[in-house]
Order: C-alpha cells, then structure tokens, then sequence
C-alpha cells in the first residue's frame, strides 16, 4: 500500500455500510487501498461487490460509518474528475451516432463543466486516452461501427481522458472476446504503472493478473479475504448466489458523467 504525500489513502471504509432505501446490503466493511494499488474487489453474483463500488461512486447510499475517496467523504470529491469510472453492461451506441472521439472527450467534462469548450490541452488528452486503449485509427469512426470489445475500449479511454487518480471498472473483461481482454490488460498495466489506483470489480480475474496484485473478496456483504490475489480465488469461488441479486439494482452513471448530445446531420449547419 502506496501512502499518499498527505497520508490519505485512495480508498479509505471504516466500519461502512452500504445498501438500498433502509436496506444494507454491505456491512461492518474495513477497507484501506493506498495510492497506485491494483486490488481486484471478487465474489459471486449477489455477494455485494457491486454494491461496494456503487457506494465508493455515490450510486448506493452510505447507511452507517465512513467512506473516503481521495481524503474527502464520498460525494464530497470537489474535482470529480479525479476518479475514473467504467460501468458494466453499458453499450456506447444507441440512437445517437457519436464518434469514438465524441464519446472520449465527455471524459473532460467533469473537470471542465457542460458549457467550456475543450481546449488544446483537452483534445491532446483526449487523443491519448484513445491511443492508450489501441483505438488511435478509429477516433472519428462511429462507435456502432465497433465490436463490443473495442466499445469496452472506448469506455476505458472515456474515463483516462480525465486523467484520473482512481479508476474504478465494473466487470470489465465480461462478454468480450479474448483478445480484446488481452488488449485491455496491456492497457491497465500502462495505467497501473503511471501510479492510478486501480480498483476492478470482478467474478473472475484472472484475464488481468498481470495487472492486479491484491484481491479484497466480498461475500455475503462482508470482506472474507484481504491479501494477494493468487490467495483468493478459492475464496471468491465459495457461493454462487449470496444475498439479493445485485442485477435486480438499478444501474447509472455519475451525475457528473453527461451523455453525448447529438451532432447536426450533413446539410443541417
């Protein structure tokens, strides 16, 4: 565990509980992730792994003790931008035709608020995120053009425009195919070892040992296992169904993470 210059953690839960309305679905959880960890967050479906990072991310209330990202209280962060987020089960295309550069650049959005023009320093970030992920050639290509591994791509490349100090993925590797896992694990490793904290909420992770050091395994709503990740597999793989299904939740995005507006047809400037 990387300490911080001001001795704040990246991550930092004491005695936190987590859930929906009046109902907790984590609870009692101690947890402290120093900067530039790779900690992979396992357990089966409906263990409450998810509902762990919702919580970090503000999506699911914090209903007793503390959590802490970055050394503020979660939903306090001033610089939003300062935390990564790559939901899971989330198709880029959809009605509105934007192009992978369109939908990276949103990634900028959360440091300079809805209504500032990107400016040079912005478009270059935006350009290495999408060189980062291997997806350079594609930038003004329609993201429904993509396979469903390359969208999963241009999510992670969203959520590096901003230049995050924490990158929280949800079940990254799932429903993509193996080179497309492969490719996303090269990048992580670049990311991990420019010093993002990583925090990659999974079922499975071995697509990505290469990357993740340290496996926190959560089951029944409670932490079981802490320590290196080749420890916790069997751990993770105990119980297949534990607690309310956690697909049943209602899923999101950030509120600081705006949709793309759609562009003016050819003709119609």
């Amino acid at each position: 565990m990387t300490p911080s210059p001001g001795g704040a953690a990246a991550v930092r839960l004491q005695n936190a509980t987590i859930g929906y309305g009046d109902v907790p679905i984590v609870t009692g959880v101690d947890l402290t992730i120093g900067h530039g960890e790779a900690v992979a967050i396992l357990g089966s479906n409906g263990s409450g792994k998810t509902t762990l990072a919702r919580g970090l991310l503000g999506l699911a209330p914090v209903l007793g003790g503390e959590v802490e990202l970055l050394g503020a209280p979660v939903g306090r962060l001033r610089e939003r931008g300062r935390v990564g987020y790559v939901p899971q089960r989330h198709t880029v295309s959809g009605a509105v035709p934007a192009t992978v550069r369109e939908v990276v650049s949103v990634g900028r959005l959360a440091s300079l608020g809805l209504f500032r023009r990107l400016g040079a320093t912005d478009r270059a970030a935006v350009s290495h995120a999408v060189a980062a992920v291997g997806l350079a050639d594609r930038m003004d290509e329609p993201v429904a053009s993509l396979s469903g591994g390359q969208q999963r791509r241009v999510l992670v490349a969203r959520a590096l425009a901003a230049q995050p100090e924490l990158l929280i993925m949800d079940e990254p590797t799932a429903g993509v195919d193996a080179a497309s896992q492969e490719a996303l694990g090269d990048v992580l490793a670049r990311v991990s070892a420019a010093g993002t904290t990583l925090l990659v909420v999974t079922h499975e992770a071995g697509p990505l040992t290469g990357v993740l050091t340290r496996a926190v395994v959560v089951d029944h709503g409670r932490i079981s296992y802490d320590g290196p990740l080749s420890g916790a597999e069997p751990a993770a793989g105990q119980h297949d169904h534990c607690g309310p299904p956690e697909d049943l939740v209602v899923r999101g995005y950030r509120l600081d993470q705006p949709t793309v507006s759609a562009r003016p047809a050819a003709g119609g400037r």
